[in-house]
């Protein structure tokens, strides 16, 4: 199989590439950092089962949607078909509303909405013309419920979630293409270190703790079971942020109550310097055990 994965050059991104090596597919790997890539087809190579002919390098910037259908051509050049497309490249944010500029929310939602839509775009009439495929798209638990001091994120991510589901629904004529949602809670990574700050030339620059999280290589360990199972969306997370998520879906009303709550304390977390979601986790711990 071959599969074409963005952001592959960090987080989950790098991990999945590294446990789809191990499965022995041929690989695309897109990023904007070049050295980045080449460093993951390294690690990928050792791993035994690739050749250096299965792995291709692909710089891509997501914002460039002008560069997609080349893009698209040199991969269906190189290798003749794409099989699965994983749509993982994107930033996050961590700035109230009233201190960030409107540049970071534009920002937002061309690299996460928009590029995602272009590239997907792209490889839409191949899959199409072979009546086969698989487009995932690594959204986000933030996809699904909504919280302070990411709120571009989340309008991203809600916005992908809305396109891909209606996507399913005008390829219902086509079974063989599954597009699946695949949305992680908190996992360690960049993500946050990476994520906008008030402006388009700031970024957080600190992971913070991140002992609480998921690990990536078992969020990615789920998202491979999904995928081969042809799931069309998987929520991947730890408590608490998984019964949140449920409550979101079935009890909005007292969703809406305990993120209040929650959100006040993730706001304190921010100004304090610490990893905005981490006392959750640890009140959760503390009652559970």
């Amino acid at each position: 199989m071959v599969v074409w994965v963005t952001g592959a050059s960090s987080g989950i991104g790098e991990e999945l590439a590294y446990q789809l090596s191990k499965l022995g597919v041929s690989l695309v790997l897109s990023a904007r950092r070049v050295h980045e890539l080449e460093r993951v087809k390294r690690r990928c190579l050792e791993n035994g089962n690739l050749k250096e002919k299965d792995i291709l390098v692909l710089p891509l910037d997501l914002t460039d949607t002008g560069s997609h259908e080349a893009a698209t051509k040199a991969v269906l050049q190189e290798f003749g078909r794409i099989d699965i497309l994983v749509n993982n490249g994107g930033m996050s944010q961590r700035s109230l509303c009233m201190d960030t500029s409107l540049d970071v929310y534009r920002k937002l939602i061309e690299l996460n909405y928009l590029g995602t839509v272009s590239l997907t775009k792209c490889v839409l009439p191949h899959m199409i013309e072979r009546k086969q495929g698989k487009i995932v798209t690594v959204n986000s638990i933030l996809g699904i419920i909504s919280v302070p001091l990411s709120i571009g994120y989340c309008a991203s991510k809600h916005a992908l979630r809305g396109f891909f589901n209606g996507l399913r629904t005008e390829l219902a004529t086509y079974p063989g293409i599954i597009v699946s949602n695949i949305c992680p809670g908190p996992v360690q990574s960049n993500i946050v270190e990476n994520s906008l700050a008030g402006e388009v030339t700031k970024t957080i620059g600190n992971n913070g703790d991140q002992s609480h999280k998921m690990t990536t290589s078992r969020c990615v360990r789920l998202m491979l079971i999904s995928m081969a199972n042809d799931l069309k969306e998987v929520w991947i997370s730890e408590q608490p942020f998984l019964l949140v998520t449920y409550l979101w879906q079935y009890m909005p009303t007292w969703a809406w109550w305990i993120t209040n709550k929650m959100g006040k304390k993730r706001i304190e977390n921010f100004k304090s310097g610490v990893d905005a979601d981490s006392s959750y986790f640890k009140i959760f711990k503390t009652k559970h055990d």
